[in-house]
């Protein structure tokens, strides 16, 4: 399989993954610098609870590449800039793709590339552009054996939710999934359903490829363990958390948390048993 010997890297010998995303700051959106003011800082206390990835930008993707040793987690490398995530959208909407970002990621040494496939309502020229995005990666990172996630995306509308709130509608997130694995995804990251029991059928759609769970907007310890447990229970390979870990009072006890479920299994008890033995 082209990309294996980076996704070797990027997933554990049982096939699971846990990526911190930590790109906020791309989207030229202020509430979502929210904890990560200071990059370096807030990398460095990732880093030291040892998720397997991180997230970053091209820009900022020296702060976790220059920490020196051999333990550090990949990076992933987020490939487009979007101008979605607003309580109001602009006229003109984008997902572009930075320059050459295939050879961007092998001078990086990034693990993975990630690139959003959107599906806005009333919004086919976006769309149309994330496909075009996705179809131009997968030709590069299969010359270079750059692993491709991509990000499947379904957005209620701005008028209802306010910006950048997630449709949990299964019959919208399954078919959007399946889109991203025929257009050669190896990886997909997609949102959780409204009703996470049902989220096999998700896993079952994806034909094989893992699937990695976002997390979404900031959530209360309880519900983003709950959460967790219950998809790793239905199939998904691992997650994608980024405001849930990076915006918590203790993102390094969050991550030990998130990744003793992810890896070991540990129930809801166990992982809100770490976070609360950091408060106490």
């Amino acid at each position: 399989m082209i990309g294996k010997p980076r996704l070797n890297r990027m997933f554990s010998e049982q096939g699971k993954c846990f990526d911190v995303a930590i790109d906020h700051g791309f989207f030229n959106e202020y509430s979502f610098l929210g904890g990560i003011e200071n990059m370096k800082g807030a990398i460095e206390a990732v880093v030291q609870a040892g998720p397997d990835c991180v997230q970053l930008s091209a820009g900022q993707a020296r702060l976790l590449q220059e920490i020196p040793g051999k333990q550090k987690p990949g990076l992933v490398l987020r490939t487009d800039a979007a101008n979605i995530y607003g309580n109001k959208l602009p006229h003109f909407l984008f997902s572009e793709l930075i320059d050459r970002a295939i050879e961007q990621a092998v001078r990086l040494d990034a693990v993975a590339v990630c690139v959003n496939l959107l599906l806005l309502p009333n919004q086919p020229e976006l769309h149309h552009q994330c496909v075009r995005n996705v179809a131009v990666l997968k030709t590069e990172s299969e010359k270079y054996g750059m692993p491709l996630m991509v990000e499947p995306l379904v957005m209620l509308p701005n008028e209802e939710k306010g910006g950048y709130m997630v449709d949990g509608d299964i019959r919208k997130i399954m078919p959007l999934v399946r889109q991203a694995v025929e257009l050669g995804a190896d990886v997909i990251k997609a949102d959780p359903c409204d009703d996470v029991t049902e989220y096999h059928r998700v896993i079952e759609v994806a034909s094989g490829i893992p699937v990695l769970v976002r997390g979404g907007g900031r959530a209360s310890d309880e519900e983003i363990v709950d959460r967790t447990v219950e998809l790793m229970k239905q199939g998904a390979a691992g997650i994608v958390y980024g405001r849930n870990v990076i915006q918590h009072p203790n993102p390094g006890a969050m991550t030990s948390a998130l990744m003793k479920i992810v890896h070991e299994g540990a129930g809801a008890n166990e992982a809100l048993a770490i976070l609360e033995g950091v408060r106490s």
